[in-house]
């Protein structure tokens, strides 16, 4: 594994934070044990996240961690204290944010790709009074890794970042909730979630699974390769669905069964069609926002 590390440590004037530390590390890793179901995690809570997919058989992480801080002592305990944190699951490599009060672990025992089951657990942030403990410092992390590019994808953050993938022929999960998602040269699965932020999509190859798109305050354009065949639905509170598509049929209603703790409710589904001869079902729900759906080589 080869290591490469800048370190920038400057002094700058702002009310809350008169310190910086600014640190780019690279490192490299490669899967324990090679198989088609290979996945690279990032879990990220504050920065950006980019993937980009390539023809070499490493995983390459660069890291740029900030850090800013009210006093250089606090800066110092923040520098030693906050760094990538790494899990080798042989077939599946996940990288996260270490060091900080919320430990980051398994959601529950069944490890899913699909979902991640993975994440940060929050309560160790609270005090007994049960409020969240207020630190002196401020962080981001932003990641920029290169994968090989038919491995699976599991990405997520949370604030001061967007995600952008690139180049990945695996199935490819991305959540955001402050920030948008981008995702170019797809040909799989996929899944995106954000709530406040665009989530931009392009297909090289229709995918044969199907996807799910999401956004709460945000457009989805959606770009798929030519001679698409596939059933799709809509939902939205505050917005419409466009498309350059003429070979659409409706299709009817369906009730859907959904398990909640106060009981069996069912949800239902129109706005739902199918494309062509139909296939893999694609689901696009906003709520104040437009869905852009265009087949490439249309006008």
């Amino acid at each position: 594994m080869r290591t490469l590390i800048i370190i920038v440590l400057t002094g700058i004037t702002s009310i809350a934070y008169t310190q910086t530390f600014e640190e780019k590390t690279q490192k490299e890793f490669s899967f324990t044990k090679k198989s088609p179901d290979n996945t690279v995690m990032v879990i990220n809570i504050n920065g950006s996240v980019q993937i980009k997919g390539y023809t070499g058989d490493k995983i390459v992480v660069e890291a740029e961690k900030v850090i800013h801080a009210k006093t250089n002592q606090v800066l110092e305990m923040a520098k030693e204290k906050i760094s990538v944190g790494y899990k080798d699951l042989s077939d599946t490599l996940i990288f996260y944010v270490d060091g900080l009060c919320n430990r980051f672990g398994k959601h529950n025992e069944n490890h899913n790709k699909r979902n991640g089951d993975w994440g940060y657990n929050w309560n160790n942030c609270r005090d007994e009074d049960g409020w969240v403990k207020e630190e002196s410092y401020d962080y981001v992390f932003n990641f920029v890794v290169q994968v090989p590019e038919g491995i699976n994808v599991v990405v997520s953050t949370v604030n001061k970042g967007d995600i952008d993938v690139l180049n990945v022929s695996g199935m490819v999960v991305a959540n955001n909730v402050n920030g948008s998602i981008s995702l170019n040269h797809l040909k799989n699965e996929t899944i995106a979630h954000t709530v406040n932020g665009d989530v931009d999509l392009s297909y090289d190859v229709n995918p044969s699974g199907n996807c799910r798109f999401y956004t709460l305050n945000g457009n989805i354009n959606a770009d798929f390769s030519p001679g698409l065949a596939a059933n799709l639905s809509f939902e939205s509170f505050n917005g419409s669905f466009f498309t350059n598509l003429d070979e659409m049929e409706l299709l009817p209603v369906t009730m859907e069964k959904v398990e909640s703790k106060p009981g069996i409710k069912y949800k239902i589904k129109g706005n739902r069609y199918k494309v062509r001869q139909g296939g893999a079902n694609l689901d696009f729900e906003t709520f104040n926002g437009n869905v852009y759906l265009k087949e490439t080589g249309k006008h």
